[in-house]
């Protein structure tokens, strides 16, 4: 696809999973990988919340940059009589769709302030186009950035092996990845030996998009089952546990996809280090820890059965929480584009984010 002032995704390394027209959005359907690539074109913000709800697009990078551009598409198709209370209303709706990511609400409240200084529609649709575009684009910036400075962290003098959780690439970003986007870094600079990839359940992101991803791009992986993890580190192989964010607290707590605070305990036991990387986007420095932070339960269904086959008795009682809150005194680095925070403390979280 030829580079376009309104595709950003023209400029993203690695899958795309968004694509930006102007006059619509489409997203590549998460849920059907690896064994079908479907894109879905949205052309309102009802949709685009949806897509969100359904886990059509996922990641808190692109979940954020998905809500914007359901913004843009608001002022496009807005009557024109009241067409301030109908942008207002799909704020309101984008905003319910997802309550852990904290992108989401960063990206729509960027995008509010931005309705606010409108006072025509025409205004309205060409700035919060431009606004989404911008955010996008950053989003890209912002993994490279962090890219360069996990590097730094990691110092390889010989190529490691690292351990993932979930998926943090180009599939839930704007473009070459949080976590995935270190572990590209890494092949890149020919220090990659192999990526483990947890298979993460309930939802199998590692095993269906991870995997996939790696392997498209000839990235060397291997998959796991999430319970091996604690025997992969136990081998001694594994230098690193690099993992991705939904949110991170004003004392360096971080909740991220269920299972990786297991992830953190098991590799502080094996002496590994245990490396979060995010945009800034995803700090909010307006919870003091991880204990203010809303975790997201979904139905039991995820759980007793996968894409209709039953794998437990009908009606068992599930708990199924999509993420989990990592004690900041069991993370060795937080990776943002901003710069690094190691040993993450309330005091060291001020020093970069204020």
């Amino acid at each position: 696809m030829a580079t376009s002032p309104t595709n950003p995704s023209s400029r993203a390394v690695g899958t795309v999973a968004i694509r930006w027209h102007g006059h619509a959005l489409e997203l590549l359907d998460q849920r059907l990988l690896p064994v079908d690539e479907h894109w879905i074109t949205l052309e309102g913000a009802s949709s685009v919340a949806q897509c969100i709800r359904d886990m059509v697009v996922r990641g808190a990078p692109a979940i954020g940059i998905s809500a914007a551009y359901g913004v843009a598409l608001a002022a496009r198709h807005a009557g024109g009589g009241d067409w301030k209370a109908e942008i207002k209303q799909a704020i309101r709706e984008l905003a319910a769709s997802r309550p852990t990511a904290v992108n989401l609400f960063w990206a729509l409240q960027r995008m509010e302030q931005v309705f606010h200084e409108c006072h025509s529609l025409d205004e309205a649709v060409g700035r919060l186009a431009s606004e989404a575009v911008r955010i996008h684009e950053e989003d890209l910036a912002a993994n490279l950035a962090m890219a360069d400075h996990a590097l730094g962290v990691i110092r390889p003098d010989k190529p490691i092996s690292v351990l993932t959780h979930c998926n943090t690439g180009a599939l839930a970003t704007g473009g070459y990845g949080t976590a995935l986007g270190v572990i590209r870094r890494l092949h890149e600079e020919n220090m990659l030996q192999t990526v483990y990839a947890d298979e993460t359940r309930p939802w199998l992101q590692g095993s269906r998009l991870t995997a996939w991803e790696l392997a498209q791009e000839g990235i060397p992986v291997t998959l796991n089952a999430d319970g091996a993890a604690a025997a992969i580190l136990a081998d001694g192989h594994v230098r690193w546990v690099v993992v991705g964010a939904d949110r991170i607290t004003a004392n360096g707590d971080v909740a991220n996809k269920i299972g990786t605070y297991s992830l953190a305990v098991l590799a502080r036991h094996h002496k590994v280090g245990f490396m979060v990387v995010a945009p800034s986007s995803t700090v909010d420095m307006s919870l003091a820890s991880g204990q203010d932070i809303p975790i997201e339960e979904r139905e039991g269904t995820e759980i007793r059965e996968i894409r209709g086959v039953p794998l437990a008795p009908a009606g068992v009682k599930v708990f199924n929480p999509v993420f989990d809150v990592t004690p900041a005194s069991l993370i060795d680095a937080i990776v943002t584009e901003k710069g690094v925070v190691h040993n993450p403390n309330i005091t060291g979280m001020r020093e970069l984010f204020g």
